[in-house]
């Protein structure tokens, strides 16, 4: 796990090294054991290291055999396999970093090489015989790729603050910002800025004569190839290869441990874990101050079950707000999912004890485990419970709606699921992926007239199945969120974390599952929770999804009150910056005040995200 960046001059000069350099040091937090940086013909490449694999210096980078340099940020799990079958054909090699494997890789077989790499990674090759630049980035998007082109330069990097190292033009995209409102985050390929983008997972790109390609080389979701296995049959091949991937994601030459939420997919993983290693440690965060969302006592079921060395870090509330501000500092496009702050103190507390620590990420959206599927379910059924909740619609506004409590959730779910049963598929699906509405965040936002044209480009294909459901997961809520927030959060703490739910072929062989298979009236996750039925305790199976709720609205009320006032409901600030409308943000305040928050915290704290963003970096 490391960090990239390079910059390419389409007019054939130099880089500018001490602009490389500074991009270089901005990696520092994804790797602190080694940085350095190499000029090309018309460009540069610069590297930051975290030595996980041969962590001598042989194998730091940019890396060079004879015409070839690489740099690159992941991890190829296959690659002994891939080493030994290059031996066979004579190839030799000077270490034992899986680096030198992948460029050897490339140099004996070129681009269709991507389709042999099991792992997740994002890298740069240049050729300089050639003068040409081969940049990918692995099949989901575990690993970052921005890039930014102008008629002068293309620049790339694993992280935006890098690439702010360079004179580039700074313009905010109004519909990436206002889709940032709606959804607390920026779907790829776009970004905060206009000439940003983010290489979509799947994706390579060529440079050669000032000429960028982008081709697509992989495709995980094919309706037409369902799979005729049996449920049974299918359950021996789901558990089989996920215990292959977890096997595979143990190998490093530092040491490695597991999250362990106390949920049925760190559960499993923890595990499979524990069968293949001594004394795994295991670790898990609790909540001092909201033992409703402390799910550590189920966490030390499983860690006593399998015997791991389990370490559970007892967060107060006040820890919490103690490093929000760290967050941010580390944050370099508005990101608001608010449990990015629990992931950075476990990524954090987990960093004193190991390298590299195993995560569940993914199956939830590989195998259904959101509230949201089963509400998406349900929906598309024609009932009388459905027509009953339908026409309530215009009663709902009327009751107490707010996150901070059952009955004003419950309140707030009714008013969300009513609207939702009027709307399509695919608007449904989005109205219940958003944390505003849509038409609030186009208002929010002065000047977004590409709004409703990016809108329409959102998801390009139609969502009618649990299967389509999820492989929209797959391209809004897994790449833009959950992985985003994690590789953020544990590189800031210089953690790498490995995700073996989201093995390429376990993940294309789930696609090809019958939906229900995953989900249907009496359990989520069905099949993932039956093919190991035995190493979860029964307490663990079946119990309702908790999650957990920054308290923000505590926090608004009461520590952050001038902060806010200062920074985010300042009616001078916000015009002065000319970005937001002045009425809707007062509308958030009162809102925000009211007895009925209802999304006016998300909204507020996505509005802190931004303010402090927009402070740092223009």
């Amino acid at each position: 796990m490391c960090g990239i960046v390079g910059n390419i001059n389409f007019k054939h000069q130099k880089t500018d090294e001490v602009f490389l350099s500074n991009a270089v040091n901005q990696l520092n937090k994804r790797g602190p054991d080694h940085r350095s940086a190499v000029t090309t013909k018309n460009g540069g490449l610069g590297h930051a290291r975290l030595s996980i694999i041969d962590t001598s210096k042989g194998a730091n980078q940019p890396m060079r055999i004879g015409n070839y340099t690489i740099v690159f940020n992941g991890e190829i799990y296959n690659y002994q396999s891939i080493k030994k079958s290059l031996e066979s054909k004579g190839i030799s090699f000077t270490t034992n970093s899986d680096t030198e494997v992948l460029l050897r890789l490339f140099i004996e077989k070129g681009e269709v090489f991507l389709n042999e790499l099991d792992g997740f990674f994002s890298f740069c090759i240049y050729n300089e015989e050639e003068d040409t630049y081969f940049i990918a980035r692995d099949r989901f998007g575990i690993k970052p790729l921005l890039y930014y082109q102008d008629d002068n330069q293309f620049i790339f990097a694993s992280e935006m603050k890098a690439i702010l190292q360079f004179p580039i033009q700074k313009e905010i995209d109004k519909a990436s910002l206002t889709q940032f409102f709606q959804f607390n985050y920026i779907p790829e390929p776009n970004s905060i800025f206009t000439k940003v983008k983010k290489l979509l997972p799947a994706h390579f790109i060529t440079i050669k004569k000032g000429t960028v390609v982008v081709k697509k080389y992989y495709n995980y979701y094919l309706k037409q190839e369902q799979t005729t296995d049996s449920y049974e049959v299918a359950k021996t091949k789901v558990k089989n290869l996920l215990e292959k991937s977890v096997k595979n994601r143990m190998i490093a030459d530092v040491p490695v441990g597991a999250f362990l939420s106390g949920g049925v997919d760190s559960s499993i993983i923890s595990s499979i874990s524990s069968r293949l290693t001594k004394n795994l440690h295991t670790f898990s965060v609790g909540f001092k101050d909201e033992p409703y969302f402390d799910e550590t006592q189920y966490a030390q079921l499983i860690a006593k079950k399998i015997k791991s060395e389990h370490t559970v870090f007892s967060l107060s509330n006040n820890d919490l707000y103690e490093h929000f501000e760290r967050v941010l500092d580390y944050i370099d496009e508005p990101f608001a999912d608010s449990s990015a702050i629990n992931v950075f103190l476990l990524s954090k507390y987990t960093k004193n004890k190991v390298t590299v620590a195993l995560s569940g990420d993914g199956a939830d959206e590989l195998f259904s485990g959101y509230n949201k599927h089963e509400a998406l379910r349900i929906a598309a059924e024609s009932n009388l419970k459905n027509t009953i909740i339908k026409a309530g619609k215009p009663f709902y506004k009327f009751l107490p709606q707010s996150r901070q409590n059952k009955i004003g959730n419950l309140g707030r779910q009714l008013d969300k699921y009513a609207k939702g049963l009027s709307l399509s598929n695919k608007d449904r699906y989005i109205s219940w992926a958003s944390f505003m509405e849509a038409l609030k965040a186009q208002n929010l936002v002065k000047n977004n007239t590409d709004f409703d044209n990016r809108s329409k480009q959102l998801l390009p294909f139609e969502v009618n199945s649990m299967n389509d459901i999820l492989y929209a997961d797959f391209n809004l809520v897994l790449t833009n969120d959950m992985l985003k927030k994690v590789d953020s959060m544990s590189m800031a703490n210089s953690l790498e974390v490995r995700t073996p739910f989201l093995q390429h072929d376990l993940v294309s062989y789930v696609f090809s599952l019958p939906e229900e298979y995953k989900i249907d009236k009496t359990s989520r996750k069905k099949i993932l929770k039956d093919a190991f039925a035995d190493d979860l305790p029964k307490e663990l199976a079946n119990r309702p999804k908790h999650g957990f709720e920054v308290p923000l609205l505590k926090w608004f009320k009461n520590e952050m009150e001038d902060y806010l006032n200062q920074n985010v409901f300042n009616q001078e600030l916000i015009e002065t910056q000319g970005i937001l409308n002045w009425n809707e943000v007062k509308k958030i305040k009162q809102q925000l005040n009211s007895n009925s928050p209802k999304d006016a915290v998300s909204a507020t704290w996505a509005l802190v995200v931004f303010q402090h963003w927009f402070k740092k970096w223009m």
